[in-house]
């Protein structure tokens, strides 16, 4: 006869040993368990119903609806993100250092290699035709380009555009000049507060603001006065706050090789004041973080710290 188990629910291994009948075991609908052996029927009723007098276990479960069962969750194995591998070509999410070529100039272009080494009667020739055209855009305007206030207009403001956008003929080797000196030094050096007058390339109006500097030395020091000319090169061209504020950091990165480089600058544009959405309240804050600033948050913080981004 075989034995039930009632601490676990389950017959015994011995009975079928001893009485030579082996058990069956069937799962019903509603998750309990059946048990009959060969050649007798099932002592439950056609409905699941155990007959009258049979007395059912204690430790068997509670007859319920199936539909009751809260669904078992299925165990998600872990998956590690892996990056994935850009394709040649493809360009990656932080752009690249602006070109310099061997004689120092920053993305350079066509019109800038022409206007740097052009001859003096060449120079001459570029500012009438760009007097010829502001000459024209006033008349366009509607005014009178040959009354007394406007006659000299055209000059002036063709020499003033030479001078807002005569970065383009400055290199950083001369700037730089040499002045970099093996000093031992690896702490946090900051130039802030530095006055940027640029040109919006969209619509060829200023935009001013202030921009704060800072890295930390591999051991080498920059003269802390060619901070400030850097910025100046880059915003004397026809600039984006986004790619001024980029290009300032790159071209310190490349040119003295640092643990890092932070650059923050924040600017009005005169596109947004005088025109278009005209708020002359708001002022858009950039920066750009390259190695140990942006790799380290207690550096970056510091930087922002220092400079009194934080606490604004």
């Amino acid at each position: 006869m075989a034995q039930f188990n009632s601490r676990s629910g389950s017959e015994s291994p011995f009975g079928a040993a001893n009485g030579g009948q082996s058990i069956q075991r069937s799962k019903s609908r509603n998750g309990s368990t059946k048990r009959s052996r060969e050649g007798e029927s099932d002592p439950a009723g056609p409905n699941g119903t155990h007959a009258i007098g049979e007395r059912r276990s204690s430790v068997s479960k509670p007859a319920r609806d199936f539909r009751d069962e809260p669904p078992k969750k299925k165990k998600r194995k872990k998956v590690r993100d892996v990056a994935p591998v850009e394709e040649a070509g493809e360009s990656s999410t932080r752009s690249p250092s602006p070109v310099i070529d061997f004689d120092g100039l920053s993305r350079p272009s066509v019109g800038t290699r022409e206007r740097l080494e052009e001859s003096d009667e060449q120079s001459k020739n570029r500012l009438e035709r760009m007097k010829g055209a502001v000459r024209t855009l006033l008349e366009c305007v509607g005014e009178d380009a040959d009354r007394e206030g406007l006659l000299a207009t055209p000059e002036r403001y063709a020499k003033a555009l030479l001078t807002f956008t005569r970065g383009y003929q400055e290199n950083v080797r001369d700037i730089v000049n040499g002045a970099i000196f093996q000093e031992g030094h690896n702490e946090m050096v900051i130039v802030k507060d530095i006055e940027i007058f640029s040109m919006c390339e969209h619509h060829l109006v200023p935009f001013t603001g202030k921009m704060h500097i800072g890295y930390i030395p591999a051991n080498a020091v920059i003269g802390i006065s060619k901070l400030p000319r850097i910025a100046e090169m880059f915003a004397r061209r026809l600039q984006i706050q986004e790619r001024l504020t980029k290009e300032v950091a790159n071209a310190i990165m490349d040119v003295l090789k640092p643990q890092g480089v932070a650059v923050v600058m924040e600017s009005s544009h005169l596109c947004m004041v005088m025109r278009g959405v005209e708020k002359t309240t708001t002022s858009t804050i950039t920066s750009c973080v390259l190695g140990c600033f942006e790799r380290k948050e207690k550096t970056r913080n510091e930087f922002l710290s220092l400079i009194g981004v934080n606490r604004r």
